[in-house]
C-alpha cells in the first residue's frame, strides 16, 4: 500500500467545498457531517495519480477487493447515525479509514475494526498522521468488539446478508446500528434502534450498493 500525498491546497479546499454544497443539495442536512465532510481531505487517502478524482462523488478502488465510499454514502450513513459529542462509535471495516475520520472529526471516540490485513496495517500507519485518534482492530468484524462494548453507535460499512446478533449486543440501549442488508449487489441501508435489552426497531432508508462483509473471516 502506498504511502499518500498529505499536501492540502486551496484548489482541494475549494472541491472540498463545492462537494459539501453537492452533498447539502442531494439532501445532507446535519451541519456536523456536511462540516467533518469539509474539513477531511478526502484527497490524502488517494494515491498522487488519483488524487484529482477525490471530490467526485463516486467509490474508488483502494486494494483487497475494497473501495473508499462515494461521499454521498459517507454522509447519509454519518447522518443516520445521529452522532453526538462523545459518543463511542464502532465502525465495522475500516477500508481506506476516511469514514473513521470523518466520524472522529465530529469529537467521537472511534473503535475500527478491518479483516484485510494489508488495509489494517495501512491504516495503522497512516490515519496517525491525519491526528485522530482512532482505535484500529484487525479480526473479524461480525463479532464486534466485545471487550470494549457497549457502544453507543455502531456503523457497518460493508454488505452485510443479514444483521449480525453479537452487533445489537454491544449496543447500547437508545443506541442505533447502521448497516446495509442484502446478499445480493444491492443493498438496503438499514438503522437498528435499541428500545430496550429486548427490543429494536429496525426501519430502511433506500438501497445501496457495498463490497460484502464476509463472516467468519479475517484476511492475512
Amino acid at each position: 500500500m502506498p504511502l499518500y500525498g498529505m499536501y492540502d491546497s486551496y484548489k482541494f479546499m475549494g472541491l472540498r467545498k463545492h462537494l459539501v454544497d453537492s452533498l447539502r443539495n442531494k439532501g445532507i442536512r446535519d451541519e456536523k457531517v456536511l462540516n467533518a465532510i469539509q474539513k477531511v481531505p478526502r484527497h490524502f487517502f488517494f494515491e498522487s495519480s488519483f488524487q484529482k478524482f477525490a471530490y467526485e462523488d463516486k467509490p474508488f478502488a483502494i486494494g483487497a477487493g475494497q473501495t473508499i465510499s462515494q461521499p454521498y454514502t459517507v454522509a447519509f450513513q454519518s447522518e443516520l447515525l445521529q452522532v453526538k459529542k462523545g459518543d463511542r462509535i464502532l465502525e465495522v471495516g475500516t477500508g481506506s479509514g476516511y469514514q473513521a475520520c470523518i466520524l472522529a472529526e465530529m469529537d467521537t471516540k472511534v473503535f475500527s475494526i478491518e479483516r484485510q490485513r494489508s488495509l489494517y496495517d495501512h491504516a495503522v500507519k497512516f490515519l496517525p498522521k491525519m491526528g485522530y485518534t482512532i482505535k484500529l482492530f484487525f479480526g473479524d468484524g461480525y463479532k464486534g468488539l466485545p471487550s470494549y462494548s457497549p457502544f453507543d453507535k455502531i456503523l457497518v460499512t460493508a454488505g452485510a446478508p443479514f444483521i449480525p446478533e453479537p452487533l445489537i449486543g454491544q449496543l447500547k440501549v437508545g443506541g442505533i446500528l447502521v448497516i446495509p442488508v442484502g446478499s445480493s449487489d444491492v443493498q438496503i441501508m438499514t438503522t437498528i434502534t435499541k428500545l430496550s435489552e429486548d427490543t429494536c426497531e429496525k426501519k430502511e432508508h433506500g438501497t445501496f450498493r457495498f463490497v460484502p462483509l464476509l463472516k467468519n473471516r479475517a484476511e492475512d
